[in-house]
């Protein structure tokens, strides 16, 4: 493995011999998830169209929005296990066919006039199934195919193609189902066609040689439990963010409907969408310069901040150029965390756990995300949007503060490229859990 793609193995620092635009594998690792991630958007932008707009209601959306986010609970931590096992690349192959197959079902059916609760369920289930392993993948690969200087502005790209695929996705998914109301899913379907190819061009591998073991699924879970818990500031940070997840998942939802009782279309909600989204990829890109320059603790408090005042202000916009400006403020700093976050964790993590920490940190912060949408569904068909728009920001409200009084948050350090992974905890000694913890503050 060259210096030039992936992490020095010789001691001291080495520059980087040219730019990261100029490393192929990552623009094709780059390429091939940002395809990926556009095709997963889009679908996911015409399920709800698909189920408040053709027959079903608020409570339907709900449940196939909590399908599609119910791995996040279910699967993460098995997942991590195998994408520190398994070829990374591979993994991401029989992703790519599992989200093709699953995409080409939808199509079908909407085609064929079989619309089926428990289908669409099964898809979504499906494809964010694999959408976490692919995930998880791509993360830990990232380090193993880029120089270690150029990690930072690396992740920092990954967020804003991740986001650049929400722009897009956004309009495309609600201009597509405007147009047939199958098309969004074979959109979605041909994308992971071309991801595949992508991935079936790079020639780094995607991890460092590691150590044949017997397969110990629950003490391999448990490892990365005990690293990640060890580390004061993720184990924190984690914990508060899980909480604005679910609360995104409801006023993402309550969204649609918003817009639905103001007389607008799903050609509204595209054009928020690609607001949205141009907030986020000014967020990704201005992300790496909050990275090298601030502390992530505060950092992370004056987002929530920024959260805690636009949320509820979505209960009081009707008009579409407001609501777009808004969720554009809310993708701006939450673009900004993300690749905060990654960068920290990232850098931290011994390459042969990034995929367990990954998951479990996916389980920790996201894993009740699905509770959030399924919530939301109930809460917008008994209580309407405003008032549930407004527990939203209350609950906001009560997050923003819990972050400003933990000190593991205000007094976190920043992380640079002269770090290096936090050292593994070894198995039922507390000492070096500490030891772990404290190299994290």
């Amino acid at each position: 493995m060259s210096a030039a793609d992936g992490p020095a193995t010789e001691a001291g620092p080495r520059r980087p011999p040219g730019p990261l635009r100029k490393n192929r594998d990552y623009l094709l690792l780059w390429l091939g998830a940002g395809i990926s991630a556009l095709g997963d958007r889009t679908a996911n932008v015409a399920y709800p169209l698909l189920m408040v707009w053709y027959g079903g209601s608020p409570t339907d959306a709900g449940f196939v929005g909590f399908a599609g986010l119910l791995p996040m609970l279910l699967v993460q931590l098995p997942a991590g296990v195998v994408v520190d096992r398994l070829d990374r690349r591979r993994t991401m192959i029989v992703c790519d066919v599992a989200a093709l197959l699953a995409m080409t079902s939808v199509a079908v059916a909407v085609f064929s006039d079989r619309l089926w609760l428990i289908h669409m369920m099964t898809a979504a289930f499906v494809g964010g199934t694999a959408s976490i392993f692919y995930r998880l993948s791509e993360r830990a690969a990232v380090r193993n195919v880029v120089h270690p200087d150029h990690l930072s502005p690396a992740l920092s790209g990954n967020e804003a193609r991740t986001r650049a695929a929400g722009l897009l996705g956004q309009p495309l998914g609600s201009s597509l189902y405007g147009v047939a109301r199958w098309s969004p899913f074979v959109f979605a379907a041909v994308s992971h066609v071309a991801a595949l190819v992508s991935l079936l061009l790079i020639r780094r591998d995607f991890q460092t040689e590691r150590r044949r073991s017997p397969l110990r699924l629950r003490a391999e879970m448990a490892e990365a439990f005990r690293w990640l818990l060890a580390q004061r500031f993720l184990r924190a940070a984690i914990s508060l963010v899980a909480v604005t997840n679910i609360l995104f998942q409801a006023l993402t939802l309550a969204l649609v409907l918003i817009v639905k009782e103001n007389g607008g279309s799903p050609a509204a909600i595209g054009v928020i969408g690609l607001v949205s989204g141009l907030g986020g990829i000014a967020g990704a890109l201005s992300g790496s310069q909050f990275v090298r320059r601030l502390r992530p603790g505060p950092v992370m408090i004056a987002i929530f901040g920024v959260w805690t005042v636009l949320m509820p202000l979505v209960a009081l916009a009707q008009e579409v150029y407001l609501l777009a400006a808004l969720f554009a403020g809310t993708s701006f700093a939450g673009a900004v965390l993300n690749v905060l976050a990654g960068v920290y964790q990232v850098r931290m993590t011994p390459d042969e756990m990034q995929g367990r920490v990954g998951g479990v940190s996916g389980l920790l912060s996201s894993g009740a995300s699905s509770l959030g949408s399924l919530a939301g569904g109930f809460a917008l068909s008994s209580a309407g949007s405003t008032r549930t728009v407004l527990g939203v920001g209350v609950v906001m409200l009560a997050t923003f503060v819990a972050a400003a009084l933990i000190p593991a948050v205000r007094c976190a350090r920043r992380v640079d490229e002269a770090d290096v992974p936090a050292e593994e905890p070894e198995r039922g000694t507390a000492e070096r859990a500490g030891s772990s913890s404290d190299s994290a503050r």
